[in-house]
């Protein structure tokens, strides 16, 4: 099966459409280029017929969901490439003072460590929690974080999907047990 031809434009105009209205509802704003942004939509169709989820189309996914929660779009890096460069590292979402000023973007360096770093930085933050959690041992359950947007929840399991965000249950991390 060759994924990208079975893509089609309605597929990527309905996906357009929705990620257009829920970036704006949230503040973001879709590149205003159609072209280039229908193409990364594109991409993302792809990553999800391929792994199952919206692995970013600019970045390379090991097709193994959990090696790839931070790069499931939108990407534990868009915020602070937005904040830095106003655009994230694929260009799908940019700043509103790039777009007002129509002014070019240059290439936005590679924020995502590499995969033994990553692990290394998981099993830190895993201890990181431990210490945490003991901190509170009074707390009868654990508080869980959205790590799209922050939103923190005391409760046995994360939510389904993030009230603030939409992040699915997968984007949350255990904050204190």
């Amino acid at each position: 099966m060759n994924t990208e031809k079975d893509i089609t434009m309605r597929e990527v105009n309905k996906l357009y459409e929705r990620l257009k209205k829920e970036a704006e509802d949230f503040g973001y704003h879709l590149n205003p280029d159609k072209e280039f942004t229908k193409e990364l939509v594109k991409g993302l169709i792809t990553n999800e017929k391929r792994y199952g989820y919206w692995a970013c189309p600019c970045r390379l996914a090991s097709g193994t969901k959990e090696e790839d929660l931070d790069i499931i779009c939108p990407c534990d890096y868009r915020d602070p490439d937005l904040n830095e460069y106003g655009a994230c590292y694929c260009g799908l979402y940019l700043s509103k003072s790039v777009i007002e000023s129509n002014k070019n973007i240059g290439s936005i360096p590679e924020r995502r460590p590499p995969l033994g770093e990553r692990q290394k930085r998981k099993a830190k933050q895993k201890s990181e929690v431990i210490l945490k959690s003991k901190t509170f041992l009074s707390l009868p359950i654990p508080i869980w974080r959205c790590k799209i947007c922050g939103y923190l929840c005391a409760r046995s399991e994360p939510p389904e999907v993030c009230p603030i965000c939409k992040a699915k249950k997968e984007r949350f991390e255990r904050f204190i047990e």
